[in-house]
């Protein structure tokens, strides 16, 4: 290969890489277990397994921010707030996790800063930017150095109205530098410029908490690497290491951003451009929606319990992953997850140390997987899985296939339900839309989820494990910024000047990236006069005038009608408000090509193996290889390759199509 462009997705089970050949679009590929102590350790063996090449760019997913968050590693937090406000993030929002029915017997958990740690500063300033007190220096000098003598070295600031005017959080920031130098700060005027002070406040807090192991661990891997890099954001774009360490925030979902954005081009490109997209790992399985080419796009996000209100792919996450681990509740009754044995020690059959029974062991024991990973590199052990599988089977009183079977049809239903959670609870109707499977353990499931959810057909992508890497090819450089402006009266020349200022931070931040022609795109929130929350909607380019308001206003009715069922175009009662404005400034990149018929063809091999589907049958195995476009593989069947397996069920087809994706489908 000449001069190539890579990119490395690490997972919590496996690190993939997938590198391009920019002169002749060659790819090659190859996964290596990840190493959850020190990530940077599995993403520089991955790199060592492609050889020596001429590398132009490297570009990552990384879930170090994601992993600390869903562990709520985020203790030793401190937030400075308006004097008067203590109390924000006890107050929180009243909504209660599972509705009503919950609301009896949920308690509210501890917050991420507790009370004690929350310290005020005089000085206020109106919804406007306007100061209405001035800023208390003195207060804000004690405050700083209260921190310092507890020890209390990560902070985050987020005073009354910032989102309008940042001169008070600067001035605050200026202190903590002068008076307690060892403070990592996040401020919410460079976090997130938008209202609702609690959303405010704990992003702020979230970006500050993951801060210091994000700037640790990049330090580390660009010592490592020798070279500059780009890390994947959340929101579908990249930025480089250097700048992103200041944002770290905004990577909370850079790994399964990345997957739905290659998966979109995957699909689109075979003709399918709307999907749904579900991204199977060993710990966890992500969903995505994907309409027209694009995956849907959220600012209403969370991790774990944290919201994150930082533009981001709207993606759901289940603990369904090939890791998951199998166990009793104490009703009697068999739960598989959210728990997983990850990558270290893993599942039984890994023989490196795990102790309890896994959705991957329930695979091996049944035949569905062959007794290898990653093409013989990693050896699997049929009589530890068998051992163990039997062992719950005697706990349950079940025999150990009925044990296997119920552990993998459990896990179908989870991954099903964080379907539904994106389609049927938004008003889709999933039987419209193909399901895009990828990962490690996504294709293994294809089967049992076009029974349960109706789907017209799963298609499987060549190279199913690596389609987050290969995302991470795929995708522009991209920063998102926000100025809420609240107003039912939109005066073209205020809104012309906020998408002006927008505007002019996009184009700063990518000329530091080396883009000198970016790309703007423009969007605002608009809401219903009286109504709670907004629609985000595309704005035009062009001139701010009577017509540009008139195709926004109308673009937020179809929204909202499509949304919720009823809009109110004609009705003075319900006038329309904006609420904030939104400039994502975009540097392109050229896209690697989806090439026909990918694999260089094998031979076929005459093989096959004993595969339980309700009995154990002597099932045929066709290595991925082999098959040609056009070729159909009628089930019962295994189709194996490197990083990847699909299982064809008795009753269903799978058929290879021109670009070597594999489409499952129900017999008719």
């Amino acid at each position: 290969m000449g001069s190539v462009r890579i990119g490395v997705d690490t997972g919590g089970t496996f690190t993939d890489v997938v590198a391009v050949d920019e002169q002749t679009g060659e790819i090659v590929t190859t996964k290596t277990p990840s190493t959850p102590a020190n990530p940077a350790d599995g993403f520089v063996t991955g790199l060592g397994k492609l050889g020596e090449h001429e590398v132009s760019s490297i570009v990552h997913g990384t879930t170090v921010a994601t992993n600390q968050l869903l562990e709520e590693r985020v203790a030793g937090l401190g937030l400075i707030t308006t004097e008067g406000f203590e109390y924000i993030l006890e107050i929180g929002r009243q909504s209660v996790p599972d509705g009503y029915g919950n609301s009896y017997f949920w308690v509210k958990p501890p917050r991420i800063v507790p009370v004690h740690l929350v310290k005020t500063v005089g000085g206020r300033l109106d919804h406007l930017g306007a100061e209405v007190r001035p800023f208390a220096e003195e207060q804000a000098v004690e405050v700083a150095r209260w921190f310092r003598t507890r020890g209390v070295n990560t902070i985050g600031v987020c005073f009354l109205h910032a989102y309008a005017n940042p001169e008070h959080e600067r001035r605050m920031r200026e202190v903590l530098a002068r008076e307690h130098p060892e403070a990592v700060v996040s401020i919410s005027s460079d976090v997130l410029r938008e209202y609702r002070e609690y959303e405010r406040a704990v992003t702020t807090l979230v970006d500050a908490a993951v801060k210091p192991g994000m700037r640790r661990y990049i330090a580390n891997l660009s010592s490592r690497l020798g070279r500059p890099f780009s890390v994947m954001k959340s929101n579908g774009g990249v930025l480089s290491a250097r700048e992103v360490v200041n944002q770290p925030i905004t990577t909370v979902l850079s790994g399964p951003a990345a997957g739905a954005l290659g998966a979109a081009l995957i699909a689109g490109t075979a003709g399918h451009p709307s999907v749904i997209t579900l991204d199977g790992g060993g710990t966890s399985t992500d969903v995505a929606v994907v309409m027209d080419g694009e995956p849907s796009i959220t600012t209403e996000g969370a991790v774990g319990r944290y919201p994150c209100k930082i533009p981001m792919i709207d993606i759901v996450t289940v603990g369904a992953g090939g890791g998951s681990i199998a166990w009793i509740s104490p009703e009697g009754t068999l739960k598989v997850g959210p728990r997983s044995a990850g990558a270290e020690p893993g599942p039984l059959c890994y023989r490196r140390g795990g102790t309890e029974v896994t959705v991957t062991d329930a695979h091996v024991y049944l035949g569905r997987i062959p007794p290898h990973l990653l093409g013989g590199e990693i050896p699997l052990d049929f009589d530890a899985a068998r051992m163990g599988v039997e062992a719950l089977a005697d706990k349950l009183g079940l025999t150990p296939e009925r044990t296997a079977t119920g552990i993998l049809e459990i896990s179908a239903f989870n991954q099903s339900n964080a379907i539904r959670r994106l389609t049927v609870k938004r008003g889709l109707d999933v039987r419209d839309f193909p399901l895009v499977t990828f990962g490690g353990s996504g294709p293994l499931l294809a089967c049992r989820l076009i029974d349960i959810l109706g789907l017209p057909a799963v298609i499987v992508p060549p190279e199913p494990g690596n389609v987050s890497a290969f995302g991470l090819l795929t995708v522009d450089v991209k920063n998102d910024y926000v100025r809420t402006h609240v107003t039912r009266d939109l005066e073209p020349a205020t809104t012309a000047r906020l998408f002006a200022d927008l505007e002019a931070e996009a184009a700063e931040a990518l000329d530091r990236e080396g883009f000198d022609q970016p790309v703007y795109a423009r969007s605002a929130d608009l809401r219903y006069y009286g109504q709670a929350y907004e629609v985000r909607v595309p704005a035009p380019a062009g001139p701010i005038d009577e017509g540009w308001r008139e195709e926004v206003s109308s673009r937020f009715h179809d929204a909202h009608e499509k949304l919720y069922g009823y809009a109110y175009r004609d009705d003075e009662r319900h006038g329309v408000e904006w609420v904030n404005f939104r400039v994502s400034g975009i540097g392109p990149i050229t896209r690697p090509a989806i090439r026909r018929d990918p694999y260089q063809k094998v031979e076929p091999v005459a093989a096959s193996r004993k595969v339980y589907f309700e009995e154990r049958h002597d099932t045929p195995i066709h290595q991925r290889a082999a098959l040609a476009a056009g070729t159909v593989v009628e089930g019962p069947a295994i189709i194996e390759e490197y990083g990847s397996t699909i299982p064809i069920h008795p009753g269903f087809t799978a058929t290879v199509d021109e670009y070597g994706n594999v489409e499952v489908r129900r017999e008719q």
